[in-house]
């Protein structure tokens, strides 16, 4: 009975694994409800206040076709990754000073990993990768 359950118990891990990251996705989309104002994502995104997200991991920062960014950002160097996103959103001015974005950030770490399992299902078009 007991090698029973040493061979199902790592079935029951991977089972809860992907439904815990069905549920980042879905939380991180809750907490995209903090952006929207200024920011769009998904097919026929645009920029608003803010660059629309499509395609935001692995992109230059200031390089939304379109948008008018502040010469901070622009002049960042910064690639969007997730450890670079995850700075930014805590603090966006303290990352970059004289950014454009009025925000002051979210600091918990578990709500910064939900958005971003939320932002990076989009590609550069807008679809769900």
């Amino acid at each position: 009975m007991s090698s029973l359950r040493l061979m199902i118990a790592p079935l029951f891990v991977l089972a809860a694994s992907g439904v815990a990251q069905a549920q980042d996705v879905e939380a991180g989309q809750r907490s995209y409800a903090k952006c929207r104002a200024c920011h769009q994502i998904g097919e026929g995104a645009k920029n608003l206040v803010g660059p629309e997200l499509n395609g935001l991991f692995g992109r230059k920062a200031g390089a939304v076709e379109g948008y008018s960014y502040s010469d901070p950002n622009k002049n960042s160097g910064i690639v969007w990754d997730e450890a670079v996103f995850a700075e930014y959103i805590k603090d966006p001015k303290a990352k970059i000073p004289n950014t454009k974005m009025v925000f002051a950030g979210i600091r918990n770490d578990k709500e910064i990993a939900d958005l971003t399992a939320f932002l990076k299902q989009y590609d550069k078009d807008g679809k769900k990768k």
